[in-house]
C-alpha cells in the first residue's frame, strides 16, 4: 500500500516517469511507462531488475540492437476484425516494418549464450513470429510501402493500359501544343499540366477559343486558361475509368490481405505488447546509465544498507551544472536502528535526504536501477507511508496540523512490521510543547509496532527519546560552523543542532535579540545545544584523525610490501650471482687444469727443453693473470683460484725435479695414474659430481653422469673409490635440497594470503591463480583470497570451475559480505 494518493507527486516520481518515456521509441513504450506502479511481489520487482540490468548491459557492451521500426499499427489491426474491412498501403508498410523489428529482436537473442542474457531471452522465448505474412506482404508491396504491378494479373493488365493510354496522350498533346506554338497560340516555354487529375495545356486566355476543348481551370489572374483538347478528352475518360478500376482491384488485394491477417490478429497484438515491453524495458535502462544507477544486491527482508546514494533528479541536474552531488549512507536495521530521526538546521537537507529514501525505495519497487554504490543492499517493503508538506484544506476543512494528525491515524492503524514509514517535520503545526508530547507518544507507538522509518524534527524531546530507545537512532545533517554553512551530509548515531543563533547572527539579526532570545530560552538549552555543537566538532575532528592514521597506515603497508618485494629481488639476484659465479669459478678451474696439463704435455714432450719449458711456464703464467683476477662479487671464487695457483705451484715444483739432470736415467713421468676399467667411479677434472664408467674406448672412454651419456678422455679423468663417489653425491643431494628448502623459506616469508585478478583477461587470470595456488600450496597456507571483483560476475564464474577440478582444492565460498562478499572467493585447501 501507497499512502498518501498524492505519494509520486511528493517524491517527485512523476518526474522520473517523464524522463524515463523521453527514452521510449514508441507510444508503445510509452504507455507501459505510464502503467509503471509499485509492486509488492518480490518475484516480481526482481524479474523486472534483472531485466533492465540485462538491458543496461546491451546498452553499454552491443551497438547491434535493433531499434529501426518501433511503430505502432494496433488500432489497423483492431479495425479489420470486422470481416471486409482492410489495412492501407502505409498501415500494411508499418506492419511490415514493424514486424521485421520484433524478429531482429528475437534473432538478436537467440544467437546469444543462455548465460547471457537470461531474464531477456525468457521474454523472448514466448514471442510468436509470422515470416509467412511477412513473405506475403513482401509479395504484394515494393521496397516504398506502394502496391507492386504484379500483386495480380488484373492489376497488372490494368496500370498497363494505363500506362499505354497515358502515352498515347502524351503524344498527342505534344503534337498539338507543338502546332499551337508554330502558329503562336502560347508561349516558346509552356509545357503540359496536370488539372484535376487531367493533362491540359496552358493557354492564354485571349486565345482560348482558337483551340477546341473542354476548359478545365484557370490561373487566378484569369490570364491564362487551362484547356483540354478535344483529341484527347476521349481517352482522358478512359484513363480515369481505369485508375477506378485499378482502385477497385487494389482495395480487393487489401481485402485479402486481411483476411490472411485476421487469425493472427490476437497473437499480432501480443507480438506489438513485446514490442512495447522492449523499449519499456530499453527506456529504464538508458535512464539507469543518465542517473549512474545500477543493481545493488537484495534480499526480501526490509532491512537496507545504501552507499552512495544520489537522488536522481539532483543528479541530472548537478551533473548539467558540473556540480557535485553528496551521496547519502543510510542503514535501516532491526533490532537496533529500524527508525533513524534526523535533526539538524533548517535548508541542510533533512527533507531532500527523506525525499530521496522515499524515491529510492519505490524507484527499485517499480523495477528501475537505483542510483547507489555496488556494495549497497536494498530491502523490501509491503507499504510506504509518507507524511510531507502542507495537505491543509478548506473543502475538507483541514488545517495543517489536523491533517498531520490524519496521516498519523492512518499510520498508527495500518503500519507493520513490512511498513516503511516517511515523516518530515515530525510534530510541527501547533504549540512546540504538545505537539512534541504528541509526537513522542506517536514515535513510541509507531517503534513498539515495528515499523522502518526516516523521520525530520527539531524537536529536542525526540532527540533525547532516540538516544534511550532501542530501535530508534538519531541522525545528523553536518554543518561547517566556521563558514556557517550546511554540508548536505547525514552523520548516524548522533543528533544534529539547529544552529538556530548562528544562522540568525549570519543573516544579520541584530546582537541584543539574540541576547534577549538566548536570556528567554534559558541557560540549559544554550547548554545543551552548545554541548550537542561542541560533540559534533570534535567527532569530526577525531574521525578527520582517524582518516589520516588509516591513510598512513595504508602508505605504511604499501611501503613495506615495496620494501618486502624489494628484498626478495635482492634475495633472488644475489643467489643468481653466487650460481653464476659458482658456474663460472668452474669453468675456470676446468680450464686452468686442462693448461696445466697442457703445460705438462709439453714439458714431457720436449724432454725438459729449457727454452720450450720457459715459454710454457710463461704461457700459464698470462693465464694465471687473466684467470685470478679479483672480483668483488662473491670471495669463494678467489679462494677457489687461489686453490688453482697453489695447485700450480706445487705442479711446476714438480716440474723442476724432472728437469735436474740424472746419471744414468731417463725423464720420468710425473705422476702414474691408476688404470681405469669399465664399471669404475671416477670425477671429471673440475667437476664435483661422479660418474660411472660404461666403456672404454681407447684413450677415451663412455662415462655416465646421472642421466647424462658423454665421451671424456681417460687423462681428464680420475679413479675414485665407491664410497666417495656415494659420499659426492650425497653431498650433491644434500647442496640441492638446502637451496630447495631455503627458497621455501624465503617464500613463506613474502607470500600474501590473496591474489588480486582484477583487470585481467580471463585466461590471464586463470593462470595467475594456478601459479598462486601452487605457491600458496607449497607455503602450507591454509587459506587464500582470490579477489574479482563482482561485474557481471564471468571472471568469477570462470574461476570457480578451475577451482573444482584442483585436486587439493577443500572448499571455495564468497566472503563475508562485510570483506566483499562476491567480489571475493574464500579457498581452502584439503592437506
Amino acid at each position: 500500500m501507497i499512502y498518501p494518493s498524492t505519494f509520486e507527486e511528493k517524491i517527485k516520481f512523476t518526474k522520473v516517469r517523464e524522463l524515463v518515456k523521453n527514452n521510449c521509441l514508441s507510444q508503445l513504450g510509452k504507455e507501459q511507462t505510464d502503467e509503471m506502479t509499485f509492486s509488492d511481489s518480490f518475484e516480481q520487482v526482481i524479474k523486472q531488475q534483472q531485466q533492465t540490468f540485462e538491458f543496461r548491459r546491451i546498452c553499454l557492451e552491443e551497438d547491434n540492437f535493433p531499434i529501426g521500426y518501433f511503430m505502432d499499427v494496433r488500432e489497423p489491426l483492431v479495425r479489420i476484425r470486422t470481416v471486409g474491412r482492410y489495412m492501407d498501403e502505409k498501415e500494411l508498410f508499418d506492419l511490415k516494418r514493424s514486424l521485421t523489428t520484433i524478429n531482429d529482436i528475437c534473432r538478436f537473442f537467440n544467437l546469444k549464450e543462455p548465460q547471457d542474457y537470461p531474464h531477456l531471452k525468457e521474454v523472448v522465448s514466448q514471442v510468436a513470429i509470422f515470416p509467412f505474412l511477412l513473405d506475403n506482404i513482401d509479395y504484394l508491396l515494393n521496397k516504398f510501402g506502394k502496391i507492386k504491378d504484379n500483386a495480380s494479373p488484373e492489376l497488372a493488365r490494368i496500370r498497363r493500359e494505363i500506362f499505354n493510354k497515358q502515352s498515347s496522350i502524351s503524344h498527342k498533346l505534344n503534337a498539338i501544343l507543338k502546332s499551337a506554338k508554330q502558329n503562336g497560340l502560347v508561349d516558346d516555354d509552356v509545357s503540359i499540366s496536370i488539372r484535376d487529375g487531367r493533362a491540359v495545356i496552358p493557354v492564354p486566355s485571349g486565345n482560348k477559343r482558337k483551340i477546341h476543348g473542354i476548359i478545365q481551370d484557370e490561373s487566378a489572374t484569369g490570364k491564362t486558361t487551362f484547356i483540354e483538347p478535344a483529341e484527347v478528352v476521349e481517352i482522358n475518360n478512359e484513363v480515369r475509368e481505369l485508375e477506378y478500376a485499378e482502385r477497385r482491384e487494389v482495395m480487393r488485394i487489401l481485402v485479402e490481405m486481411a483476411d490472411k491477417l485476421r487469425p493472427y490478429i490476437d497473437d499480432l497484438l501480443e507480438s506489438y505488447r513485446f514490442m512495447g515491453l522492449m523499449d519499456f524495458i530499453r527506456a529504464k535502462a538508458r535512464f539507469a546509465l543518465s542517473t549512474n544507477a545500477t543493481l545493488p544486491s537484495y534480499h526480501e527482508k526490509e532491512d537496507f544498507r545504501w552507499q552512495g546514494a544520489t537522488h536522481p533528479l539532483l543528479w541530472i541536474q548537478h551533473k548539467a551544472a558540473n556540480k557535485e552531488v553528496i551521496p547519502l549512507d543510510l542503514e535501516l536495521s532491526a533490532p537496533l536502528q529500524r527508525i533513524v530521526l534526523i535533526s539538524g538546521p533548517n535548508a541542510g537537507g533533512k527533507s531532500v535526504c527523506l525525499q530521496s529514501v522515499g524515491l529510492i525505495q519505490y524507484m527499485f519497487q517499480c523495477g528501475l536501477l537505483v542510483p547507489m554504490s555496488e556494495g549497497s543492499k536494498m530491502g523490501f517493503f509491503k507499504d510506504i507511508f509518507m507524511d510531507m508538506g502542507d495537505e491543509q484544506s478548506i473543502e475538507n476543512d483541514l488545517s495543517t496540523y489536523s491533517s498531520h494528525l490524519f496521516n498519523m491515524k492512518h499510520f498508527l492503524r495500518q503500519s507493520k512490521g513490512h511498513t516503511l514509514v516517511l515523516i518530515d517535520e515530525f510534530g510541527t503545526g501547533t504549540e512546540p510543547m504538545l505537539g512534541g508530547a504528541i509526537a513522542e507518544s506517536v514515535l513510541e507507538q509507531l517503534n513498539l509496532q515495528g515499523v522502518y522509518g526516516v523521520i525530520t524534527t527539531h524537536y529536542t524531546n525526540l532527540k533525547h527519546m532516540a538516544t534511550q530507545t532501542e530501535g530508534i537512532e538519531n541522525g545528523a545533517m553536518l554543518f561547517d560552523t566556521h563558514l556557517i554553512q550546511p554540508l548536505y551530509k547525514l552523520q548516524i548515531a548522533q543528533p544534529g543542532s539547529s544552529f538556530a543563533f548562528e544562522i540568525a547572527r549570519k543573516i544579520g539579526l541584530p546582537e541584543n535579540i539574540l541576547e534577549s532570545a538566548k536570556e528567554k530560552i534559558g541557560q540549559e538549552h544554550i547548554d545543551y545545544d552548545k554541548n550537542l555543537r561542541e560533540i559534533v566538532r570534535d567527532k569530526r575532528y577525531w574521525e578527520q584523525k582517524r582518516n589520516n592514521i588509516r591513510i598512513n597506515e595504508k602508505k605504511l603497508a604499501d611501503v613495506l610490501e615495496r620494501y618486502q618485494l624489494e628484498l626478495q629481488n635482492v634475495k633472488k639476484e644475489r643467489k643468481e650471482l653466487i650460481d653464476k659465479a659458482k658456474a663460472e669459478a668452474s669453468t675456470l678451474l676446468m680450464n686452468a687444469n686442462k693448461e696445466i696439463e697442457n703445460t705438462i704435455r709439453t714439458i714431457k714432450e720436449t724432454q725438459a727443453d729449457k727454452e720450450k719449458t720457459k715459454q710454457a711456464r710463461k704461457h700459464l703464467d698470462v693465464f694465471k693473470e687473466q684467470a685470478t683476477v679479483p672480483t668483488e662479487k662473491d670471495s669463494d671464487i678467489e679462494r677457489k683460484i687461489q686453490l688453482i695457483k697453489d695447485r700450480e705451484q706445487r705442479k711446476a715444483n714438480k716440474v723442476d725435479e724432472v728437469k735436474k739432470p740424472q746419471p744414468n736415467l731417463k725423464p720420468k713421468v710425473v705422476e702414474e695414474k691408476i688404470a681405469i676399467e669399465k664399471g669404475d667411479s671416477v670425477l671429471l677434472h673440475g667437476q664435483e659430481l661422479p660418474g660411472v664408467v660404461m666403456e672404454l674406448l681407447g684413450k677415451e672412454a663412455s662415462v655416465a653422469f646421472g642421466n647424462l651419456r658423454t665421451t671424456v678422455k681417460l687423462n681428464r679423468l680420475e679413479k675414485i673409490s665407491k664410497n666417495t663417489a656415494k659420499k659426492q653425491l650425497s653431498n650433491q643431494f644434500a647442496s640441492t635440497s638446502s637451496n630447495a628448502v631455503e627458497r621455501i623459506r624465503d617464500r613463506k616469508l613474502t607470500i600474501r594470503p590473496d591474489i588480486d585478478v582484477r583487470g585481467m583477461r580471463t585466461e590471464e587470470a586463470i593462470q595467475a591463480v594456478i601459479n598462486y595456488m601452487d605457491e600458496a600450496l607449497m607455503c602450507e597456507l591454509p587459506e587464500v583470497r582470490i579477489l574479482h571483483g563482482k561485474g557481471n560476475g564471468i571472471l568469477r564464474q570462470m574461476l570457480r570451475q578451475q577451482l573444482a577440478i584442483m585436486p587439493f582444492v577443500s572448499s571455495f565460498k564468497d566472503a563475508h559480505l562485510q570483506e566483499g562478499g562476491a567480489g571475493i572467493t574464500v579457498v581452502r585447501f584439503d592437506f
